[in-house]
């Protein structure tokens, strides 16, 4: 496995770069997103990379940002998604963007990647819903998702087996003003039974 490769870079293209790494040029496949980045920098670059070996080829692909690069591996473990369709959708989004409408549950964001229909967006929530957690979303970008919710409630859902996003969130929007414990774990657990 080739986990990352540093060198030049000779050629910027639609899809792919070029990168020359001691006499010689790696075609390397990516996302608009780093495409963009190769070209404001100068010098070596630091290229994180993943091979994709197929029967009927041999594809490098590789990013700038090691959070790019997760996130487009936990694509890969989608049923359905090959490696051009887990691209389009980093040209799409960031890493933080994908990991906020998965764990939101925003299947409309993830239908903006191309090649990604509705059930595709569903499938990419089911199955990656629990590996997302805490991975890409820093600390001012979860505030946006959620105002921080620290109760009994909050911590019975989770050792019920929920996350704590899916605990916080499904209290956000409801007054709960007044509600006992018993009574918000409760209505935590009939609002999480119909989602």
């Amino acid at each position: 496995m080739i986990d990352y490769i540093i060198g030049r870079i000779n050629y910027i293209g639609e899809e792919y770069f070029l990168l020359e790494n001691q006499g010689m040029g790696y075609r390397i496949n990516s996302s608009t997103n780093t495409l963009i980045q190769l070209g404001r920098g100068d010098g070596e670059q630091h290229i994180f990379t993943n091979l994709i070996v197929r029967e009927d080829s041999i594809s490098l692909y590789g990013f700038i940002s090691e959070d790019e690069m997760n996130m487009f591996k936990l694509l890969l473990n989608v049923s359905k998604i090959g490696p051009k369709v887990a691209c389009g959708i980093l040209s799409t989004l960031r890493p933080s963007q994908i990991q906020k409408a998965i764990l939101l549950k925003d299947i409309g964001t993830l239908c903006k990647g191309p090649g990604v229909g509705r059930k595709t967006a569903e499938r990419i929530v089911l199955e990656l819903k629990d590996k997302v957690k805490g991975s890409f979303v820093d600390e001012e970008s979860f505030d946006e998702i959620m105002e921080p919710m620290d109760n009994e409630a909050v911590e019975a859902l989770m050792v019920l087996g929920y996350s704590r996003y899916e605990a916080q969130r499904v209290f956000q929007g409801t007054d709960i003003s007044g509600l006992s414990v018993e009574d918000m774990i409760k209505l935590g657990l009939r609002k999480l039974s119909r989602q």
